[in-house]
């Protein structure tokens, strides 16, 4: 998966925008106002070596699965720059689409779970 096919499969779910509040080099995708994914638009490195050809994500994720996950891949870290307990860090290069989105999908649920009453109704609406 790609950054675009990243950004088009989180913007595929309902109430989803893109923002880009670090000029333009880290793309934010947020449900009903609240974040669910961050994902860099530059190069990164992997433990040391420059990956010019992958990027990374950060996705919310339930503290005790964080862990497991962690422990499970190698391309899983501790959220960057984010409160690991909640988040992990994904570099996609090892990462299989699917397994990708199937992260996605349970941030982005972690996250709709927790909306308000009338914020998942304003969502439903869409």
């Amino acid at each position: 998966m790609d950054f675009g096919e990243f950004r088009d499969y989180c913007l595929s779910k309902k109430g989803v925008i893109d923002d880009y509040p670090f000029d333009g080099t880290h793309a934010w995708m947020k449900v009903m106002g609240k974040l669910f994914a961050i994902s860099n638009l530059d190069p990164v490195e992997f433990k040391g070596e420059p990956m010019p050809s992958f990027y990374f994500i950060n996705l919310k994720c339930e503290p005790e699965k964080a862990i497991e996950l962690r422990e499970q891949f190698d391309f899983i870290q501790p959220g960057y720059h984010m409160n690991k307990k909640h988040w992990n860090t994904v570099y996609t290069e090892n990462a299989e689409d699917a397994f990708l989105k199937n992260l996605i999908d349970r941030s982005y649920n972690l996250v709709v779970n927790k909306l308000t009453k009338k914020q998942r109704l304003e969502l439903d609406k869409l």
